[in-house]
């Protein structure tokens, strides 16, 4: 972190990753600006050799390695990215010249870095240049605001600040524009000054009679101006209408927000115009991409556009000329010019100039090229290539993997011979329509559209193929896996399928807290299931208060990534501590602290053993879905959309038209892949479009024996095959809805196969008469019980997951019989057969109960073996003494607490009085002895078991020296049968909670006198303080043989 390294530090790092089970670990080189630096600068030979270090280091402790692709954690870039090899957008200048005569000159340049794509020239639409520019325009703004006239001056570098006391939840903000005649318009644009902003927009013209009409309402969102959200931060915000004709326009903004404190110069330009122009080209053309982490479904999905209704306003697609021959070699351009006004148009593409990140100055630079697969082989050379070659194979055994981070750099939309690609692909040349995006339309708006279609799935198509799988192919031939979480927070341009389908392995994330990891996990997961993977990763625990969390509070989101179909976790974070005498040390704004400086990081062994166990099992043969949601062919795309809702008590993965296209068939009517994951329906999206390809294979798998949902659709949404595609897609939607008008909800038989549509999923599974996959009977209000079920050729492994604090008694309803019901606790790592439990109508009844947080195993393994009858599946326990009164309780006085003390009773440090308890952080030891008579130890068949009832965070047994393990969630319970003697017993009980009590006093005490250490303030005086101790009450317990496994009554 921020070039603070020691050589002593990473072999410390790693050895403590081996004492606690912890098999592998990614190395990324982060920079903060707001860290305190060190003095290992990256790229140096003193940094390349520490990591040598710990390359050989990792080998000698057993820990795997994996490093990330480039200084930063997004995404591939630095230093050595030239600015021809760097992400690129297309870019134009343009030139009116009025014919006949012949021009000759230099053509006009837009941006640095350019390269040209085609020089082209065009007529002029006419009023192409309308604007209210230089007509007198009034405006009126009411509020008032200075320099009003600013917002039709035509000059982008002048801005008008929204007016303080207006903006979300207060009075609206309208700018009134008015003209000496009538003028008829059919274009807004919004042009951002420099501060980003956001607003809903309503768009109004008067009437004859002094009203005034609405003509649109729209969101204008430039909340983000960085460019890892597009490279045109500032593109105007464009809508378009049917032709309107009034002399006063209001334009009234509600519900907005700038960033930083009004007044600021948000607001440049407000345009109305009577040229045509196509809606949202900046967005369209992955100009502006969604402002925030999270785009959802339909977040690039736009009504079709209006057309213009007069053709002069728009430009025949057979009249855009290419004159890029007609550039002589030094740059001199000769036309003889035809008769009219004549657009020349000088299309080339530039960097988008988005650095790789947070990296040091020393290894940032430009974002290689992401549809570039020699680039993206340069770009392994350099950084990756660099390593291999100063580490000799020998020493670098441990490494093997190499990592890509979430995608936060933004979009591109053209390479290198990109124009010739996308002929290829769609067997027409691009280039005649290139002033599209310019805003103008070329042959009409729906043609227009299209062709922005086809640019965006062609990028996100060469995303996936050319940036991950030119990777992929780079590392290859070093034994490395590509690591990839496949979807981005910021700019993704890519589709989150095909995107991760071309890396080796996959990962998704999720926050500690918030609701971030729905997307991501899912999106991973889905993509492993539908391409054959294995192994679903996920960056765990990346956001949430730093330092109050231990494993108890991490278990609850832990388990439910894995019912969103995780079975692998990568920790995050592991931050490098260089330094022994700073402690906590180093830390940062976001991650859960699993280092070794962390208080119970070496008791976290315990919660690994859990995590990993878990991870087996959920790794072990496929996922059981019902239920495969078809994500649509548009692009870009980072998740799906799940309509109809799916039915409670069954899973389901999103598809993309690559799969259904290359891989989906039909087998005993179910929907089956290569690798054997198998669905019973398939869900189309409610769209109107879809290429003819992905049609031809639904009819076929209907015919096949399929079960399919969805609506019909009407066209495609490509200008490839245009217009004879969109006939054959009607075509097809006849052959398989049937002809004619169709009814709201209806069902039709297609072959073999059935295509249901207007009806719910619960609908179409009582038609199959198919259960749901897991059923939950006697569950109470507000229980919240997850599952996920895994199926091998020998096994059914379901995993259920009580996620509230408090025990659940359920009676669960499996789709499997004939097999024995077998219970697996991860926690201690017991198994065991399950008693009470039947069949019923093809499925297992099995009575379960679950501890507040608890999870278990059950698993389908064996031939049916019925137990005693009257048997529970969890014995009952007896309470048979409680250890009350007095405990001698040592702190370690390092930290502030006593040397020793004795409490009376037990309690929460963090209510004691004295200060060096109640900020007290670290390990505790708790003593007491109790006497046990011999005929409690002589009752056969019967077990005793020590409960201590609550305990903050982790507590680590012994009884008479015999060391019983760690637990750090409920069930609080130790079988201590085998380590009990007549008479009187000891009972030694560690307790341990993280640092947040003792950072808290740190901050409020003077920086002289504070015990702890940190390079980032992130825990305030006046945060509160966490429960901490043995809280209890700690019991004695009889229980039937067997575990109980289970939390107390």
């Amino acid at each position: 972190m921020s070039d603070n390294l020691s050589r002593e530090g990473s072999t410390r790092d790693l050895e403590a990753m081996a004492r606690v089970g912890i098999g592998e670990a990614l190395i990324g080189n982060i920079y903060l600006d707001n860290q305190p630096a060190g003095k290992v600068k990256v790229l140096t030979d003193e940094w390349w050799e520490l990591v040598r270090h710990a390359l050989r280091e990792a080998g000698r402790v057993g820990v795997n390695l994996g490093i990330f692709n480039c200084p930063g954690w997004s995404q591939s870039g630095g230093p050595w990215i030239k600015p021809s090899q760097a992400m690129r957008h297309v870019v134009s200048a343009e030139r009116r010249l009025r014919g006949p005569q012949r021009w000759e000159g230099r053509l006009p340049v837009p941006k640095a870095d350019f390269q040209t794509v085609a020089v082209l020239a065009f007529p002029a639409p006419a009023l192409d240049t309308d604007s209210l520019v230089g007509r007198g325009v009034k405006v009126t703004c009411s509020p008032a605001v200075e320099r009003a006239e600013r917002l039709v001056d035509g000059n982008l570098d002048t801005a008008v600040s929204f007016p303080a006391g207006a903006g979300r939840g207060q009075a609206p903000f309208t700018v009134e524009l008015g003209l000496a005649a009538p003028t008829t318009v059919r274009t807004l644009q919004i042009t951002p000054g420099e501060e980003a902003f956001g607003a809903d927009v309503e768009l109004l013209a008067a009437q004859p009679d002094g009203s005034f009409r609405s003509i649109r309402k729209f969101k204008c969102d430039r909340s983000n101006m960085d460019t890892k959200v597009g490279p045109m931060p500032r593109g105007p915000v464009t809508i378009t209408f049917p032709a309107v004709t009034a002399a006063r326009f209001r334009v009234v903004f509600t519900e907005f927000a700038v960033r930083g404190k009004p007044p600021v110069p948000a607001l440049a330009e407000i345009q109305l115009s009577g040229a045509a122009r196509l809606e949202a080209f900046v967005e369209k053309q992955l100009g502006k991409m969604h402002p925030t982490p999270l785009p959802m479904w339909d977040a690039y999905l736009w009504p079709v556009p209006s057309e213009a209704g007069d053709s002069s306003l728009v430009i025949p697609s057979k009249e855009v000329r290419e004159l890029t021959a007609q550039v002589a070699p030094d740059g001199t351009f000769r036309w003889d010019v035809p008769a009219g006004e004549w657009i020349l148009l000088h299309t080339g593409m530039a960097p988008t100039g988005v650095q790789n990140h947070p990296a040091a100055p020393e290894g940032r630079g430009l974002e290689a090229d992401k549809m570039n697969r020699t680039v993206a082989r340069a770009h392994f050379e350099a950084f990756l290539g660099e390593l291999l070659r100063r580490v000799p194979a020998a020493e670098r055994r441990a490494l093997k993997r190499v990592v890509a981070d979430s995608y936060e750099t933004g979009s591109q939309n053209w390479t290198d011979g990109f124009d010739r690609l996308f002929a290829t692909t769609y067997g027409y040349d691009p280039k005649p329509w290139l002033p599209v995006l310019t805003g103008r339309i070329v042959g009409t708006a729906d043609q227009s559209e299209r062709f922005l279609w086809d640019l965006r799935r062609l990028v996100a198509d060469r995303v996936a193929r050319d940036y991950v799988g030119g990777l992929r192919e780079a590392c290859a031939p070093h034994g490395l896996e590509l690591w990839l979480e496949n979807y981005g927070h910021w700019g993704f341009p890519g589709e989150f399928l095909m995107y991760g389908a071309a890396s080796d392995r996959i990962g998704g994330e999720y926050w500690v807290t918030g609701d971030l990891g729905s997307i991501e996990c899912r999106a991973a997961s889905s993509c492993a299931n539908t391409y054959g993977k294995p192994f679903v990763s996920a960056e765990a625990f990346t956001g949430g208060p730093p330092f109050q969390n231990a494993p108890s509070a991490l278990k609850a989101r832990g388990d439910w990534s894995f019912s969103e179909g995780v079975n692998h976790l990568v920790l995050h974070v592991m931050i490098h501590q260089p330094n022994e005498d700073r402690v906590p040390g180093i830390n940062a704004p976001w991650g859960t602290e699993f280092n070794r400086h962390n208080t119970w990081f070496e008791r976290s062994g315990a919660w690994v053993d859990y995590v990993r166990r878990s991870c087996w099992l959920l790794q072990q043969g496929t996922r059981v879905a019902d239920v495969a949601y078809f994500i649509g062919e548009d692009a870009p795309k980072m998740t799906g959309v799940r309509q109809p809702a799916l039915p409670a008590g069954r899973d389901f993965d999103y598809i993309n038209a690559e799969v259904i296209e290359r891989d989906l068939a039909v087998r005993d009517g179910r929907l089956v892949l290569p690798h054997g994951t198998s669905y019973q329906v398939l869900v189309l999206p409610e769209q109107a479009t879809m290429r003819p390809a992905v049609l031809r294979k639904v009819r076929d798998l209907l015919r096949a024996g399929a079960t399919v949902l969805g609506p019909a659709p009407e066209r495609s949404p490509s200008l490839q095959g245009f217009p004879v595609a969109d006939r054959e897609v009607m075509q097809l939607a006849t052959e398989i809805w049937g002809a004619g008008s169709r009814s709201k909800a209806g069902q039709r038989s297609v072959g073999q196969g059935r295509i249901h549509w207007g009806r719910t999923l619960e609908e179409v599974f009582a038609q199959q008469s198919s259960p749901p996959d897991l059923e939950f009977r006697g569950a109470g209000e507000g229980t919240k019980l997850l599952h996920t079920h895994r199926k091998t050729s020998g096994a059914d492994i379901y995993f259920l997951s009580n996620q509230l604090d408090r025990e659940t008694a359920v009676t669960a309803v499996f789709r499997c019989a004939g097999r024995q019901p077998e219970l697996w606790d991860a926690v201690t790592g017991e198994r065991r057969d399950l008693s009470d439990w039947r069949e019923e109508a093809g499925r297992t009844v099995v009575p379960l109960q679950l501890a507040g947080r608890q999870a278990w195993f059950v698993v389908f393994r064996r031939a049916a073996n019925p137990g005693p009858a009257g048997q529970g599946n969890f014995p009952k326990e007896e309470v048979f003494a409680t250890l009350e009164g007095a405990w001698e309780v040592s702190f370690d006085p390092k930290w502030g607490g006593p040397t020793q003390m004795t409490f009376p009773a037990l309690g929460d440090w963090s209510r004691r009085t004295e200060p060096g308890i109640r900020h007290y952080s670290g390990r505790a030891v708790y003593r007491k002895s109790f006497d046990i008579t011999p005929a409690t130890l002589a009752q056969k068949g019967r077990r005793v078991w020590l409960d201590l009832g609550a305990v903050a965070d982790l507590a680590t047994v012994k009884v008479n020296g015999s060391d019983l393990g760690t637990r750090w969630i409920t069930p609080w319970q130790f079988d201590l049968t085998s380590v009990l003697r007549p008479g009187a017993n000891e009972l030694e009980v560690e307790v341990i909670n993280p640092w947040n009590n003792r950072l808290v006093g740190d901050a409020a005490l003077p920086a002289g006198q504070r015990r702890t250490s940190l390079s980032l303030a992130t825990v305030r005086a006046n945060a509160p303080l966490r429960p901490a101790g043995l809280l209890g009450p700690v019991t004695l317990r009889l229980a039937e043989s067997g575990a109980p496994m289970r939390g107390s009554p």
